[in-house]
């Protein structure tokens, strides 16, 4: 019996060989590398860019450099390896590709701060100069942005990402072509960017926060966000962990001479899924933290700074209170 997947329509390298550790991380041919090309077309317009403010003089964090690069990185090792072959055959090997694409990934790269990049690069200024950043700018500020980067509707498609994709004949579909499997590759990868771009707010968002929002926003809102999705992977990893049939058919025929059962390996996918999230969820707070940090220490100094120009004011309005309180107690006495 010859490869089950042999009849997929579009150029695709399939594994023939048992995986091994050596072979899921040597490199993957592909005739048409569509995300290993985009990840390096993003170092290249990242690193354009830093040149750009290294020639003007302006200085950028070094720590967003080096999340951009490790976030490029992981988009190449999950599918400029063997994992990208590997995971046309094996479910667990695919779940790693998905939760990578759609949780590390994404995360890295939000920490570049690419948005805030750009604006800096693109030339700022009235007619065509500034056309461009301005033309930026109106979409940051637009009605559909704000509406695409709502709490609700980004916790929704992150979350349907699951649901919608693997409990429906959706992913069978795509699997079963080579541009299905990259556009659902390319989606993973943009709806987790869209989700932990709003959650960790890096970057100018258009994110605009109704009013019952806005009591819980700053240091609450992003905790919330981050929460709300956890309980939904540990039960998606939970129910394919524990079923008793094949959620997708694109897997049912094992490779043979592989001696690994498609039911058993799905199991294996599902405790992928389920476990995955601890390191992202820690990043996340750890960059989280480290913003309020940053963020307190600069409201210290701008108080610091106005109460050495024009004294403490709180301190002033408290002391005169105090001696409001003095002298009504004399009078009565």
């Amino acid at each position: 019996m010859g490869n089950p997947h042999a009849a997929m329509t579009g150029p695709m390298w399939m594994p023939t060989a048992p995986p091994t550790v050596t072979s899921v991380l040597a490199w993957h041919p592909q005739p048409i590398p569509v995300l290993p090309v985009l990840a390096v077309v993003l170092l290249l317009g990242y690193t354009a860019a830093l040149l750009v403010l290294r020639r003007r003089g302006v200085a950028w964090p070094v720590g967003r450099t080096l999340m951009w690069v490790a976030g490029v990185a992981s988009i190449l090792f999950v599918t400029a390896t063997g994992i990208d072959g590997y995971g046309m055959e094996l479910f667990s090997i695919h779940m790693i590709q998905h939760m990578a694409l759609n949780m590390l990934c994404p995360v890295f790269l939000v920490l570049g701060a690419p948005v805030t990049l750009l604006l800096r690069v693109l030339p700022a200024g009235h007619g065509r100069k500034g056309a461009v950043r301005r033309g930026l700018l109106l979409v940051l500020h637009s009605v559909p942005a704000s509406v695409l980067t709502h709490p609700v509707v980004t916790f929704a498609l992150f979350v349907m990402s699951l649901y919608g994709l693997y409990f429906t004949p959706l992913f069978d579909y795509l699997m079963g072509t080579w541009w299905g499997h990259n556009v659902m590759l390319i989606h993973f990868l943009l709806i987790g960017f869209l989700y932990f771009w709003g959650i960790l707010g890096v970057d100018p968002s258009p994110r605009q926060a109704g009013r019952g929002l806005r009591s819980i926003s700053g240091e609450v809102l992003p905790v919330l966000e981050l929460a709300a999705t956890t309980p939904f992977h540990a039960f998606f990893g939970v129910v394919v962990m524990m079923s008793t049939t094949l959620l997708v058919h694109f897997y049912a025929t094992p490779m043979p001479g592989w001696n690994i059962m498609p039911l058993a390996d799905q199991g294996v996918g599902g405790g992928i899924a389920w476990g995955f999230t601890e390191f992202p969820t820690l990043l996340v707070l750890g960059a989280l933290v480290l913003k309020w940090q940053r963020s307190d220490a600069r409201k210290t100094a701008a108080a610091d700074r106005r109460a050495a120009r024009v004294g403490d004011v709180d301190l002033d309005d408290y002391n005169s209170y105090l001696q409001g309180l003095a002298v009504r107690d004399e009078s009565r006495g």
